[in-house]
């Protein structure tokens, strides 16, 4: 997973790979805790075990989570609703554990496996000390903090892919960095926004027929999963649209964009929530990062999300922004180089630069998700767990359960689950929680109405404790 270090390098090897370790074992404890005090979640953690599952088993990558949800039933692949066939490569570690703990340790080996290609490309341009200062501040930033703090998403793989397409490229190791370049296209049906802005940036940098090679991959991309693959798998090319105040299509929209460049710079810069959002991101290299190139490769992603109608995509409390975060520093590392040469003790600016950036990332730990991990009340069993594993343990195996949302994760490896939501799905089971508000729910009552509804359409109640109610339809 990670890569080898040049022989002159050698010595940094236990220092990178500490690094990395301790990074990848940190990230796993909060996701591992998460998923054990209940407070991972269906949407996504579910989803993805599920697709996972599928691809283990040799069969198709369905959803029914997302399905069901979706209103199309259990037999919906995942690859219809995002695009995400890269998932396949963690099924062979399902034959290690087959459950969701099994995901959220790949996601943190993969999150920690950028270290050593960002210390690679720090240490070439920049010397080692820098290298280690700027690898640890990506291993503490917020989009990985926030990233490993809610469930699992096909942004686990981004951050390495990206960090080892930016840095062979920059080694002139063209073959490791097309394919770096091609798995990107494979973790989501977005990411030929990236190859088109890393292919400006490499066009920039004189590289002009790699340039155009990776936009033309990007651009390719674009048009062959969302207007054949994800047609193909059951899906729409309008799934996640969310522009419509753009228009109903990509061209429309690009138009819209275009020919009215005011309203776009209103749709990026007129709410605080984007400009807190840019300023975090780029307060990350110090502003440096703005200084490089390579921050076209996050521009066209980060813009996909802030003009949308989603105010989500632009927040900083999910895992959006660790799509861009290995680019940003990689940025930041080459703005400050360029800026090296242009001034006398260049060595004193870096290391000063590089202690700023590490500080920063020190700095925001108290505010995003990381802070928890100090905090012993988060490792705190569930107030009522004893009640709700009771109520798990009467689900027998291999059935279809609707679960309330932070009971889903703990049920996957053995039933079929499905979100609990005010639509009723027609499960045969139903394990139910009316001691606390929980997504997709608008309260408590809401909730509870529900329960008395499933047992006025021939549900029975076979356990009822703090809050948790399992129901079950005979003959179902």
């Amino acid at each position: 997973m990670f890569p080898p270090l040049t022989r002159h390098l050698t010595p940094h090897r236990i220092g990178v790979w500490t690094l990395a370790w301790v990074s990848a074992v940190t990230y796993a404890v909060l996701g591992l805790v998460r998923l054990g005090t209940f407070r991972a979640t269906v949407f996504d953690l579910v989803i993805v075990d599920q697709t996972v599952r599928g691809y283990a088993a040799l069969g198709p990558p369905y959803a029914p989570s997302s399905g069901v949800q979706k209103g199309q039933g259990l037999d919906f692949l995942q690859l219809a609703d995002h695009f995400s066939p890269i998932y396949a490569l963690l099924a062979p570690f399902y034959a290690i554990h087959d459950g969701p703990q099994t995901l959220i340790v790949c996601q943190a080996v993969l999150f920690a496996a950028a270290i050593p290609f960002l210390w690679l490309y720090a240490r070439r341009r920049l010397g080692v000390v820098a290298a280690y200062l700027v690898s640890g501040a990506y291993a503490v930033s917020f989009p990985v903090a926030q990233a490993v703090n809610f469930d699992v998403h096909e942004v686990m793989f981004v951050p390495v892919l990206s960090a080892i397409m930016i840095e062979r490229f920059d080694r002139g190791r063209r073959v490791p960095a097309y394919l770096a370049a091609f798995g990107l296209l494979l973790v989501k049906e977005d990411m030929g926004l990236m190859l088109i802005g890393f292919g400006a940036a490499l066009a920039l940098t004189r590289r002009r027929l790699d340039g155009a090679i990776v936009a033309v991959m990007g651009l390719g991309a674009l048009a062959l999963v969302r207007g054949v693959l994800i047609p193909w798998a059951g899906g729409s090319d309008d799934t996640h649209w969310r522009y419509d105040h753009l228009g109903d299509s990509v061209p429309a929209a690009l138009a819209k964009l275009a020919g009215d460049p005011l309203n776009t710079l209103h749709l990026v810069f007129g709410d605080a929530g984007k400009i807190d959002l840019l300023v975090l991101l780029c307060w990350l290299t110090l502003f440096l990062c703005l200084f490089s190139p390579l921050t076209l490769a996050a521009a066209p992603m980060v813009l996909e999300r802030l003009v949308s109608e989603n105010h989500l995509w632009w927040s900083t409390d999910y895992h959006y922004n660790a799509f861009v975060v290995a680019i940003l520093f990689c940025a930041g590392v080459d703005g400050a180089a360029r800026l090296a040469r242009r001034v006398e003790a260049k060595q004193t600016v870096v290391i000063a630069w590089a202690v700023a950036v590490a500080v920063v990332g020190l700095t925001q730990l108290p505010r995003f998700a990381f802070d928890q991990l100090a905090d012993p009340g988060f490792y705190k069993p569930h107030d009522r767990a004893a009640a709700a594993y009771q109520a798990m343990g009467l689900v027998p195996d291999g059935v279809v359960v609707e679960a309330a949302n932070h009971l889903g994760p703990m049920l996957t490896h053995r039933t079929t689950v499905l979100i609990w939501e005010p639509t009723p799905r027609g499960a045969p089971w139903v394990v139910a929680d009316l001691g606390q508000w929980a997504w997709p729910w608008g309260s408590v009552d809401d909730a509870k109405k529900s329960v008395e509804e499933r047992r006025a359409a021939g549900y029975m109640v076979l356990f009822e404790r703090d809050g948790f109610v399992v129901l079950h339809k005979p003959g179902g």
